[in-house]
């Protein structure tokens, strides 16, 4: 259930909704046992945990409130770059198995790797991804605890459909409560060791992309975006410079849909769309350049992003997957010329 390059893993309650929407909402009842194991996999333990606990992907804060994080069973180097998280290891003052566990657990998280995993926001020796509470992945819980009360709720389970809506509801308000950070404005992720709520990322979009967030935080978000965030190829990951590839200036495709769509439901139309046109600009004009279409952009320059463990990938199918659903929300962007890509560049959001 892990993933070595992409983005959180514990989606797969939305393409049920996918699914279904074609299908008929039975398919929630077909696709119940998929959904309680994915449940399974992250909760495992939960019900043991004592207050101020944590084992596996589960935390359980001072409070009782039960978040869950990234994690990995094995303490040891990742087979496909042994060598070079040795050498991570030997950076550090730290247990190498701890190092070698964060950096399997960022690697799960799909951004292997960036700032906000790393103590001091630089070096990579600091991560730290198990002591942190992920904004973006417990978004997402939200979401397949939602599922799960809908999924039992049709198949007529009155009580564990009321179970599961209550898991939700208590989720939600600890993500308004713990990952919301005044002092940068946006949804972070949250150091549960540290009790301190971290750096503004791209992942501060998921609650508005999964209707976590009130209007008033949401509209905060979106100013914070605009702010800081914005850039001439679209919306970047991160705030800071550090030659990992989920940071400045490097932009993902999934992360751009994601804002789009989260954005569009709190009715900041303007910024959805101008994130939406600059990011299409930056595909068109790298394959006109290039005549390749690839895995993440540099939002600056149009070219091809960089940093990270691997030369950057041709043909990523999530490149195109998110071109053509942007074409179909906005389907000017099927029309795109050098006069439409300069002004939306140079456009107010």
């Amino acid at each position: 259930m892990s993933s070595t390059i992409g983005i959180p893993i514990s989606f797969f309650s939305l393409m049920v909704d996918m699914i279904a929407e074609r299908v008929g909402e039975r398919s929630y009842v077909t696709y119940l046992p998929e959904l309680e194991a994915e449940y399974d996999y992250w909760m495992v333990g939960s019900a043991i945990l004592r207050r101020g606990q944590s084992y596996r992907r589960v935390v359980r804060l001072s409070d009782g409130t039960l978040l869950n994080r990234y994690w990995d069973d094995r303490a040891e180097p990742r087979d496909e770059s042994y060598r070079e998280d040795v050498a991570t290891a030997r950076e550090g003052r730290r247990d190498p198995g701890d190092v070698y566990r964060d950096l399997r657990a960022a690697a799960e998280s799909g951004w292997d790797f960036g700032s906000r995993w790393l103590t001091d926001g630089h070096t990579l020796s600091t991560i730290r991804t198990t002591s942190i509470l992920p904004v973006d992945l417990n978004s997402l819980m939200v979401h397949l605890e939602q599922t799960l009360a809908k999924a039992y709720r049709i198949e007529g389970d009155g009580d564990r459909s009321s179970h599961f809506a209550a898991l939700a509801v208590r989720r939600e308000a600890a993500i308004r409560k713990l990952m919301w950070n005044e002092q940068f404005h946006a949804f972070t992720d949250y150091a549960w060791r540290r009790h301190k709520a971290l750096p503004a990322t791209a992942a501060g979009l998921f609650p508005l992309f999964l209707q976590v967030a009130s209007q008033r935080q949401a509209e905060v978000e979106a100013q914070t975006v605009r702010r800081k965030l914005l850039m001439p190829g679209g919306m970047a990951t991160t705030l800071v410079v550090t030659g990992q590839q989920w940071d400045q200036p490097n932009g993902w495709a999934p992360l751009q849909w994601i804002a789009v769509v989260g954005l569009r439901k709190y009715n900041q139309a303007q910024l959805a769309e101008t994130i939406a046109k600059r990011w299409s600009c930056e595909i068109t004009s790298v394959y006109q350049k290039s005549r390749v279409v690839v895995e993440k952009y540099n939002l600056m320059s149009r070219r091809a992003g960089g940093g990270g463990e691997y030369a950057v990938q041709v043909g990523f199918g999530w490149t195109n997957g998110v071109l053509r659903a942007l074409t179909s929300l906005y389907p000017v962007l099927s029309r795109l010329s050098p006069q439409l890509c300069g002004a939306s560049g140079a456009a107010a959001p």
